[in-house]
């Protein structure tokens, strides 16, 4: 575990950092190309199918040598070894962070304890496999005996984010008879819209929820209730084939009146921006079949291993944590930007942003104490190629420096060899215009490009499920890495509770706004006079 009063801003290579971020401006990437010729191999690294060239950034191998130093000087591995041995290394709440076992083999248990938990996520999923196969085959019927056709994913947040990822970034591999429609937003025409175009008799609803009491979830879920009332004259439309649960408190789903055996488990120590790893992934097993989702499982787990084993010099997530680091810490960027090369792969940011921002926007140390330095990068995004016509133009030629990372898949089955040769051609450009730049023609400064701008590139063999998980964990230890770094408990979410409560306070049935400030007022009483 951490030290009580470690802070990263003491440790020798921080302050060695220090000192040369004042001659990074100096650091001329391209020029480090040509000094050492084999600086793309020295630094880029296969693990899997997944292939990281991390040479267009700004660092020079003493800079490097202190970055690797500051993740030796940190609690990182004592950390890792505390995460992986189910500590409750979440410590405002007094959790353990298990999310790994999500996808653990029996054979990576290293005691009783461990052992148990690896078998009851085994059981968990082994529903996951009933219900998907059943639902895939046609064998699960609605209230006229009609096989589904549509499943609604009603939650948010964890419950909502990953596994509409995974969908779309596995099309691929889809049902091709079954759709996958994903509700999230307490926002009424989301759930009505969409609602309006199925049909109630093939239609089955999935609620995810981790406590069963999400207030926008069950907003939700209740107009999706009195939806099949009214089309199918069902009283308890929650109580019939059409309704399933996944949560961790089965009790509260089945007060709600859902069946307990349409109620999917998922353990308790599970972290909702964790979750697509379990019963909370049901709609990716029903997308893509179990035995995909199981290969999506095993990606993950091999990075699990290459973060446990792996020396920090040719481990993937500790190095892009890193990077990430050397940016926001000492040379003062503020964000970073995820571009993936793949259409399938739109959502790919969005998730990122809950993984990382939820994760590492703290303010506070694990010991308790104010933080002194930057935590938690601004990460934002787009595809590629339709950034390119958005806004690339601020990332070649405005103010600021936004480090980028370039992700695409090597092959695309579902693309065709001129399409995707265009694709990847393009990304490659972009990456090298980023670091190269180009001097303003004779009275033409507004075409000069300043370069040295610095990004990674990861390369998928291709968007496979197995990748796809490796992908994710990747991600997922990244996020780890720096809050280890910087002292911070990744793993809560204090941060939302402040707004849901005053959320609460202005939506109950005496709702008044004494207790607000004057715009706050101001403005709660002109929608009251315009509604």
């Amino acid at each position: 575990m951490t030290p009580k009063h470690y802070s990263p801003a003491s440790s020798p290579a921080w302050l060695a950092l220090q000192t040369a971020a004042n001659n990074a401006k100096n650091i001329n990437m391209a020029e480090l190309f040509v000094a050492h010729p084999q600086r793309a191999d020295q630094f880029s690294l296969h693990v899997g199918e997944l292939y990281l060239d991390f040479s267009k950034n700004l660092f020079d191998d003493s800079i490097w040598t202190e970055l690797l130093a500051l993740a030796e000087q940190s609690p990182l591995q004592s950390h890792r070894a505390a995460m992986f041995a189910g500590e409750a290394i979440n410590t405002t709440e007094n959790r353990a962070v298990l999310h790994a076992a999500l996808r653990a083999e029996p054979e990576d248990a290293n005691t009783e304890e461990e052992g148990k938990r690896i078998a009851q996520v085994k059981s968990q999923l082994q529903a996951v496999k009933q219900a998907s196969t059943k639902i895939r085959n046609g064998q699960w019927l609605g209230s006229s005996g009609k096989p589904i056709t549509d499943v609604v994913n009603i939650g948010i947040g964890g419950s909502d984010l990953g596994p509409k990822l995974a969908c779309a970034a596995l099309e691929e591999y889809a049902h091709p008879d079954i759709n996958l429609h994903f509700i999230s937003n307490v926002d009424g025409a989301e759930i009505l819209t969409t609602l309006n175009k199925l049909n109630p008799e093939t239609t089955l609803v999935a609620v995810a929820s981790k406590t069963f009491t999400t207030q926008e979830t069950l907003l939700n879920a209740k107009t999706a209730i009195n939806w099949f009332k009214h089309n199918l004259g069902l009283e308890q439309p929650q109580n019939s084939s059409h309704f399933v649960a996944l949560t961790a408190n089965p009790a509260n789903a089945m007060d709600y009146g859902i069946p307990k055996e349409q109620i999917l488990e998922f353990a308790e120590w599970v972290g909702g921006r964790y979750s697509l790893w379990s019963s909370i992934g049901l709609s990716i097993a029903i997308s893509i079949g179990f035995d995909q989702f199981e290969q999506m499982l095993a990606g993950a787990r091999d990075m699990d291993l290459h973060f446990q084993q792996a020396p920090f010099a040719s481990n993937m997530p500790v190095i892009l944590a890193l990077l990430g680091i050397w940016y926001s810490n000492f040379l003062n960027i503020e964000s970073t930007a995820v571009i993936p090369y793949c259409e399938r792969m739109l959502l790919l940011p969005s998730y990122l942003q809950q993984l990382d921002m939820e994760s590492n926007g703290k303010a506070t140390s694990l010991s308790g104490d104010p933080i002194d330095h930057n935590t938690g990068a601004i990460l934002w995004g787009q595809t590629g190629t339709n950034g390119q016509h958005a806004f690339f133009q601020l990332l070649h030629q405005g103010t600021r420096t936004v480090p980028v990372d370039f992700i695409a898949a090597i092959k695309d089955d579902l693309s065709n060899d001129e399409h995707h040769r265009v694709l990847l051609g393009n990304m490659l450009a972009q990456s090298s215009a980023l670091m190269a730049g180009q001097p303003a023609p004779e009275g033409q400064q507004h075409r000069y490009y300043p370069g040295n701008k610095p990004s990674n590139t990861l390369l998928l063999k291709r968007l496979s499920p197995k990748n796809f998980g490796a992908l994710i964990a990747l991600y997922e230890h990244k996020v780890f890495v720096q809050g280890s770094i910087w002292n911070i408990n990744s793993f809560d979410q204090w941060g939302v509770e402040l707004g849901k409560k005053m959320a609460n306070e202005l939506l109950g049935e005496n709702a008044q706004t004494t207790g607000f400030d004057p715009s706050t007022q101001a403005l709660f009483a002109h929608i009251a006079k315009n509604s």
